[in-house]
């Protein structure tokens, strides 16, 4: 049996055929060129019909969206994309393929994130784990119990929005209090509030316009000492280890793996942030869990769309 999944991002399409085991047999890598609407359906579309191609008689197909998809409707909500506030994605797929028959399957990147980590990564054989992607934004694929925790409305894992400061401020409003200063774009705008803020700073971040203060600066001068730099990112810190406690005390996950863009680079602070965590979490399942990075890296989605297409061939009525 071989699989079709799909992983949608903000700036690129990737591709791939599975087989039953998870062995990724062919692959395909799109650039989305600040596209959006209708334009993004349609590299959906061709990147399917060159995969299904490759991949032969595939039974099935997974698709990974970066942002809410709607089970009861298939509509996809994906702010990063132009024109996918709700965008009919499963209706689209379907009259492409000229017929219902095909098993399909499309969740969040999340979700997808955490089940490829089950799948074929570093939560093998786990039933309670999360995936805490971190990256332009920050959301959580929560396992419990063997399953995907979806919520009432498919909401489940927007944990940019965890309140881990006080008092409210309007500034979080658009992307939450934890996003604010620990997503990737978090990790730059902080320091460029800092920036605007501290007259007297002269060291290596005042040299760069405001567009080219970006997380991977920040990392690049924390490893050289950059005061602002140092603030940032044991700030960064902080909350992580804070926002671990929590989901360790709600969940008591076996395993929380860090993935998406930041980590990456900041992989190297998960005792850091283990040390953190256990200040504020519950004290028996803080010590049951374990931390860990992504083992799949940027692939991570792509491999749990793979499983899901796995999944909807499983519970097909066909089957």
């Amino acid at each position: 049996m071989s699989v079709i999944g799909l992983d949608l991002g903000g700036t690129k399409l990737a591709g791939a055929v599975f087989d039953s085991a998870g062995t990724l047999l062919a692959k395909d890598v799109v650039p989305l060129e600040r596209k959006g609407g209708a334009e993004v359906g349609a590299l959906i579309i061709d990147c399917l019909h060159r995969l299904l191609e490759a991949g032969g008689k595939a039974e099935a197909i997974g698709v990974s969206v970066p942002g809410i998809s709607h089970t009861a409707t298939g509509r996809v909500w994906a702010p990063n994309i132009p024109g996918w506030d709700d965008y009919p994605l499963r209706d689209e797929l379907r009259t492409a393929l000229g017929h219902d028959a095909m098993p399909l399957a499309i969740e969040a990147d999340r979700s997808c994130c955490i089940m490829g980590e089950v799948w074929r990564g570093n939560a093998r054989d786990c039933r309670n784990a999360i995936f805490l992607a971190v990256g332009t934004g920050i959301g959580a694929g929560i396992l419990v119990d063997g399953r995907i925790l979806h919520g009432a409305h498919d909401v489940s894992g927007a944990i940019g929005w965890l309140a881990l400061d006080r008092p409210y401020d309007e500034k979080y409003g658009a992307c939450g209090c934890f996003e604010y200063y620990a997503s990737g774009e978090g990790i730059a705008r902080h320091a460029r509030d800092l920036l605007a803020r501290r007259k007297k700073y002269r060291g290596a971040l005042r040299a760069l316009a405001p567009d080219a203060v970006t997380a991977h600066e920040v990392f690049r001068l924390y490893d050289a000492g950059d005061e602002i730099a140092l603030e940032v990112l044991t700030r960064a810190i902080e909350l992580w280890g804070m926002a671990t406690a929590n989901l360790v005390s709600l969940f008591n996950p076996e395993k929380i793996i860090f993935g998406g863009g930041v980590f990456g680079p900041a992989a190297r602070f998960l005792a850091d942030i283990g040390r953190e965590a256990r200040r504020w979490a519950q004290p028996i399942s803080i010590n049951q869990v374990e931390l860990a990075a992504t083992s799949l890296g940027s692939a991570a989605g792509l491999y749990g769309a793979g499983y899901f297409a796995r999944q909807a061939v499983a519970h097909s009525p066909a089957q």
